[in-house]
Parts: C-alpha cells; structure tokens; sequence
C-alpha cells in the first residue's frame, strides 16, 4: 500500500508540472517583402556585396512599440531582396549601403527629409527603392588577358552631386575570385586582388584607369572579377563599396 501511495504521488506531481508548462503556439513569421535597389539616374539595379557590408534593409516594427529595435535583413548582388519569414505588423522599411541615405538629419538630428516608407507588411509587400550612389563603377572595353594576368580598364565617377557625399575615394578594388561569381570585398582572393589607396586612389576620378591583377594566375581555369570603390564615409558605421558588375574571364 506505501508503494501504491507513493507511486500514486508521483503521477499526480508529474500532471502538475505538466499542466503548468506554457506552450508557444503563435504562428511563425509567413509574410513577405520583396523588391529592388535601384539606380536613380540609370535605371538599374544597385549592385552590392552580400553581407551587413553591402546593403542591408532596416525595418523597425511600430504595432507594439514606439521605440522599436532594429531588425536588419541583406540585399543580393544584384540589388534585389526577397524576404519571406517577416511577422505581420506595421513597419518602416529603409535600405542603408553606399549610397545617400533616404532619410536625410540636419546637425540637430532633425529630419528634414524623408523617403524611407512606413506600411503595413501583410501577405506579400512589393517595394523598389531609387538611390544615388557615392560612385558608379563603368567598364570601358572588355578585360584583356596578356599571359597569366588580367587587365580590366574602368572609369570611376560620382554617382550624386549632393555636397555632404562628395569625400575623397579612399580605395579601389580589382577583386578576382576563382570558384564563385559572389566576389567583392567580403569574398576575393587576396593573392590576385589589385589595390589602389591613398593618393593614387583619390586621383582616379573621371579617368579611365587599367587595374591588373597582382601575381601568375593558374592557367586553365575561368575566374570572377569585379571592382570596388569607396568614399571616405561612414554609413551605419561602415565605409561601403559601391561596385560594377561581376566579369568571366577565361585564362586557357
């Protein structure tokens, strides 16, 4: 009879504990936002790298809160985004990267202008984004292979006029990687990358300028190039590339 009652006891303690266990049964995040980063003046997709590096969208959530936290989400290479698991609630969407932010402060922190957008994310949210880039990135010609080296000629210009985004370009990139079209600054191999900085990057302005990889390139292989560039300011506390287009060049 003792076993009985203590064994009767411990059933009854395990229901108990069971019945006080919460259970999370909210839905999970199904709604989507989708869109594009996109060129202001030429009309084409803002090309980046993929990481918080490149462009990232800011949503702040305001269902429930006047001083949401941040919730950051990255943009693809070629300037589009596709995020499917976002909660249902009342947002405002703003895309940060190298280019002149769309929410724009006087010294006072003031707002005195503003292009981000506020809505409410339900089922699947379309939007496209025009921007201004610190600098455009043009190829003049076709990358010219000269035995185990690359050569790639490109022209470098500002992408805006406006006086608060005209600092000096502090760096240019030849980037080349060996296995994967995803190349830029957070991906390259350093072997074979061509770097300009200092001077002999703030006088490439307007000029058409011949960037070489560094180094004997393995013959036999098709390789991913790409250049860089960026300006001497910060964005969310990140100095950004704005970047051309990925090339494929064959070394036989």
């Amino acid at each position: 009879m003792k076993q009985f009652l203590m064994l009767l006891s411990a059933c009854a303690a395990m229901l108990n504990m069971a019945s006080c266990q919460k259970f999370d049964n909210y839905e999970g995040p199904k709604e989507t936002l989708r869109g594009s980063i996109i060129d202001k003046e030429t009309g084409k997709g803002f090309l980046t790298e993929t990481d918080n590096n490149g462009v990232r969208i800011k949503l702040l959530e305001y269902s429930w809160s006047d001083n949401p936290t941040p919730y950051y989400f990255t943009v693809k290479q070629d300037g589009t985004f596709n995020n499917t698991k976002i909660f249902e609630g009342y947002y405002n969407i703003e895309p940060e990267g190298a280019f002149v932010p769309l929410v724009q402060r006087n010294a006072a922190g003031e707002v005195v202008s503003d292009e981000s957008v506020t809505t409410t994310i339900k089922g699947t949210v379309t939007l496209d984004f025009e921007v201004e880039p610190f600098l455009r990135i043009e190829y003049v010609g076709d990358p010219v292979v000269q035995g185990n080296k690359i050569t790639v000629p490109v022209r470098i210009t500002r992408g805006t006029s406006h006086p608060d985004y005209q600092q000096t370009v502090t760096d240019v990139y030849l980037y080349i990687n060996g296995s994967s079209p995803y190349v830029g600054n957070n991906n390259f191999d350093d072997r074979y990358d061509m770097h300009l900085t200092g001077v002999d990057a703030s006088d490439v302005l307007g000029k058409t300028i011949q960037l070489t990889t560094e180094g004997e390139l393995p013959a036999g292989r098709t390789y991913y190039l790409r250049v860089g560039a960026r300006i001497d300011k910060d964005i969310a506390g990140v100095k950004r590339y704005n970047y051309g287009e990925v090339l494929t060049v064959s070394i036989p």
